[in-house]
């Protein structure tokens, strides 16, 4: 009996112990608002996504250029929330397609993008096109993304 209650109160002591450590980490407004007089600073958390976006509907059209960032939506992106949804669905939006990948010769058309920044503390300097099969499919998994130039207008 002696064992069990031992081991039901280091099980609890634990317990206790690792839920102390969680708190809030909020910064207080000032020093007068935390009665330690003391400041917590809140580690300051970047966006996911800092991106410009320029998107051509061919390689002679002008271009639409916009800026994008994510967590929280923002920029402006013509429709922020649903691009961003587009980017974290895929496990890797940017990941250009391997030159040893057979694809299917289907033209989607002549749009062009550009995408430059930050995705997720990674660098971002990329290109989509909809020339093949496989640029069709990157280009149709972050559509959003493009914008109405997207449909192919």
């Amino acid at each position: 009996m002696r064992y069990r209650t031992l081991i039901f109160t280091t099980t609890a002591l634990a317990t206790l112990l690792s839920l102390s450590a969680c708190g809030s980490e909020q910064v207080a407004d000032s020093p007068r608002d935390n009665a330690s007089g003391t400041t917590t600073v809140q580690p300051s958390r970047s966006p996911a996504a800092q991106l410009t976006v320029e998107v051509r509907a061919s390689a002679k059209a002008a271009p639409k250029t916009w800026t994008l960032t994510c967590d929280p939506a923002g920029g402006d992106h013509p429709d922020a929330a649903k691009a961003c949804a587009a980017l974290n669905k895929v496990q890797d939006p940017f990941k250009p397609v391997s030159p040893q990948q057979i694809c299917t010769e289907i033209y989607g058309g002549p749009q062009e993008a550009k995408v430059k920044g930050t995705w997720r503390g990674k660098q971002i300097d990329t290109g989509f096109t909809r020339k093949n099969g496989c640029e069709l499919h990157r280009w149709n998994q972050v559509a959003p993304l493009f914008g109405d130039t997207a449909k192919g207008s």
